[in-house]
């Protein structure tokens, strides 16, 4: 498959939020999104990035941004990594479910194993989620994986879909990958996207890794991971971060992907990114 020409679209595209810094390692990224009916309103999900050695470094702060007009976003809530006693915190997406009540999904380095890990915290408004509920919704060791993180959700006929980053095990794997607090960024892993899926956005059944790297040569041989998905003519295309090696952990380049049922997944990107 060709590139697709939309960099004049990305580069002209309004900034909304700026890092905190200009130099290397300064990001404010991993956006996750909803639309809410009921409040007219759309929510931005965000992360702010500092340098290792900068404090607070890495994913130092997670914050939700509110827009009626996708031009104006402020800023109704935060939360810092001190609050989960983590050394960073990555993607987070957030959705009201039918009984009214706001579910804010996140991920963030488990404190106690220095394993990525999924949570999920509940309120009746965005504003009063409160960080000390936070509860654990998905575990690498509960799961025999190596790290679950960077959540991204959609929803299909009342039913819930949640792709989530997980980092699979190697030969290459030791008692030493969790040094660095952050496995994909040490090469003694392979990246996948995993899939779980829920009526409720309480009860979730893990439906097990749906797209992983494949081959020893190929562009994408390190990293797979969906980071959203657009449904189009009755299938679903899903943009994905590709790499060949953790060296590229934070220059991925996007890879497409196509499925009929959002399980089963076709690579359409198989020679190259599609988005450098």
């Amino acid at each position: 498959m060709n590139r697709l020409n939309i960099e004049r679209e990305l580069l002209e595209g309004a900034i909304v939020r700026e890092p905190v810094g200009d130099e290397k390692g300064y990001w404010v990224g991993a956006p996750g999104w909803c639309w809410d009916e009921a409040d007219q309103a759309a929510y931005l999900t965000y992360r702010i990035r500092r340098p290792r050695g900068v404090e607070p470094d890495r994913g130092g702060e997670s914050r939700i941004a509110r827009t009626t007009d996708f031009k104006t976003f402020e800023d109704v809530w935060s939360v810092r990594k001190s609050q989960y006693d983590s050394a960073s915190i990555e993607k987070s997406t957030l959705k009201r479910g039918t009984d009214g009540q706001w579910r804010y999904f996140t991920s963030y380095v488990a404190p106690e194993d220095g394993r990525w890990c999924t949570t999920v915290n509940r309120a009746d408004t965005v504003e009063a989620l409160d960080p000390s509920n936070t509860k654990r919704l998905f575990t690498a060791t509960d799961l025999g994986l190596e790290g679950v993180k960077d959540p991204w959700l959609m929803e299909v006929d009342g039913v819930y879909y949640l792709f989530l980053s997980v980092a699979k095990s190697t030969s290459t794997t030791g008692d030493k990958s969790h040094d660095s607090l952050d496995i994909f960024n040490t090469g003694e892993c392979v990246s996948a996207t995993a899939l779980a899926t829920s009526t409720d956005l309480d009860q979730w059944d893990w439906q097990g890794i749906v797209l992983e790297p494949e081959g020893d040569t190929a562009w994408d041989k390190y990293c797979r991971r969906i980071n959203s998905v657009l449904p189009l003519n009755g299938r679903y295309y899903a943009f994905y971060d590709g790499s060949a090696g953790h060296h590229e952990n934070y220059e991925e380049k996007t890879g497409l992907a196509v499925s009929d049922d959002l399980k089963s997944w076709e690579v359409l990107s198989p020679d190259g990114p599609v988005v450098l």
